[in-house]
């Protein structure tokens, strides 16, 4: 049970507001904004999910640079309305296509409307994108992404100079194209969030994968679904629940364990690895899966920190990009920590560096180096000289590092899991819908020690 809902701007503006049950003061907004903005509770680092302020427990999400809040002074399961907001922000994506700052000020009718059915009096009611089209009337009005900066989940997928084409991350699931008809298109986007960590000789510690099979659907008459998978994929053995699946078997892609939508049968998912479906409308996940079996690295990071006097020391970062030369990573960002006594740092670039950023953040004592892509194969050099405010009496390898990395690689797959086809089930040999089966890697944790 919550008490309020809001939705703020990086700004701390006051976009969408709605008080059910009238028991909390009405400044909470602002109460709230403040606090996360100005946050200093254990030192560093940004506020927590959930918080208490004067009684007033204050649950939040970040979602394409928007705060989606609630409030309540009850007792409630955290994890439970902290997946309420993001299954909100994402049926507000449904309907109007784009979710940023413009296109909720433009439709806020409809998020009105749309709110009213997802919770009664502070009760959940409804979140399904499907079930909710029975309710919710206003037709949306469409923000032009041309306009907008590709910034966001709607870059993640451009390669190149070329985007792909249909993106379907700036489309609602329920308004018309000009002209009252629908372009017959599916999404397939295979989505997955890496963790690994180096050891300072080079050799991994760590891996995971925390993968998703995201569908997001635009066929009329909700045709069944096919999709195949690699036919050499095995699953960890263990128990099963519900659409909790593991399954043995011998394979080259190995799973520890994944889990399914509910709108997918696995009749003959243990045959040959496919899956079926009905889709619901709306952006869902079709497959969940977890992976800590070896694989290669995208990338590979070496540091090397050597005194160069008494207030002095230099740092050599490396980074090689251990993939295809056909595949070029965006938004690369390296970090590393440096001793607090650092008062100085002056970078060094390799010659013909293009697209590069370096910065010394003197509040945290950050090193931060900035590439705006790198092709695969290729290799980026970073020298940067520390200057000291008293000697460090070789504690440098001790205040200094790990080396940490964030990074998008569109068309690229770290797991080898593959969506081999996909068909779709439809008794007229004239219907042939556009589909779309794309592929990115971003890094969750990827750490380098020294």
């Amino acid at each position: 049970m919550i008490s309020q809902f809001f939705v703020l701007s990086q700004r701390g503006d006051n976009i969408v507001f709605r008080d059910y049950r009238g028991e909390i003061q009405k400044g909470s907004a602002e109460i709230f904004f403040r606090k996360v903005k100005f946050w200093k509770e254990d030192g560093e680092g940004d506020a927590p999910p959930v918080f208490n302020v004067d009684g007033v427990n204050y649950f939040h999400v970040k979602v394409a640079g928007l705060l989606f809040v609630a409030t309540t002074r009850v007792n409630v399961s955290p994890s439970l309305v902290l997946e309420l907001l993001q299954r909100i922000a994402r049926v507000t994506k449904d309907y109007l296509g784009l979710l940023n700052e413009d296109s909720l000020r433009k439709n806020f009718v409809l998020v009105y409307e749309l709110l009213d059915e997802v919770i009664d009096f502070g009760y959940v009611q409804r979140t399904s994108t499907e079930v909710l089209k029975s309710y919710v009337f206003n037709e949306p009005i469409v923000v032009d992404a041309a306009r907008l900066p590709p910034l966001g989940p709607a870059s993640i997928f451009m390669q190149g100079n070329k985007r792909m084409p249909g993106t379907a991350v700036t489309k609602s699931v329920v308004a018309n194209e000009p002209g009252g008809r629908k372009r017959e298109e599916i999404f397939v986007d295979v989505i997955e969030k890496i963790s690994v960590t180096f050891s300072s000789s080079g050799y991994i510690l760590t891996c995971e994968i925390d993968g998703t099979i995201q569908m997001k659907s635009y066929l009329t008459g909700n045709p069944e679904i096919r999709i195949a998978l690699n036919e050499d994929l095995s699953i960890g053995r263990g128990g099963s629940s519900s659409h909790d699946y593991r399954g043995a078997g011998a394979g080259s892609v190995i799973l520890d364990d994944c889990n399914f939508h509910e709108s997918v049968h696995l009749d003959s998912f243990d045959v040959d690895r496919t899956l079926n479906l009905v889709p619901p409308d709306g952006e869902f996940p079709v497959m969940n899966y977890r992976m800590t079996q070896a694989f290669k690295p995208p990338f590979r990071v070496n540091a090397l920190v050597e005194e160069a006097g008494s207030l002095k020391a230099e740092v050599i970062i490396k980074v090689h990009a251990a993939f295809s030369s056909s595949v070029t990573a965006n938004t690369i960002l390296v970090q590393m920590p440096l001793p607090s006594f650092t008062t100085r740092v002056n970078f060094e670039l390799e010659p013909g560096a293009v697209g590069n950023t370096t910065d010394f953040n003197q509040v945290n004592k950050r090193l931060e180096w900035g590439l705006k892509k790198i092709v695969g194969g290729s290799e980026h050099t970073l020298r940067a000289k520390l200057t000291f405010s008293q000697e460090s009496h070789g504690n440098i390898l001790k205040e200094a590092g790990p080396i940490s990395m964030t990074f998008t690689i569109p068309m690229y797959n770290a797991s080898g899991l593959q969506v081999k086809y996909l068909q779709i089930a439809k008794k007229s040999k004239t219907y042939n819908p556009y589909r779309w089966v794309r592929y990115v890697t971003q890094a969750n944790s990827y750490v380098a020690r020294l």
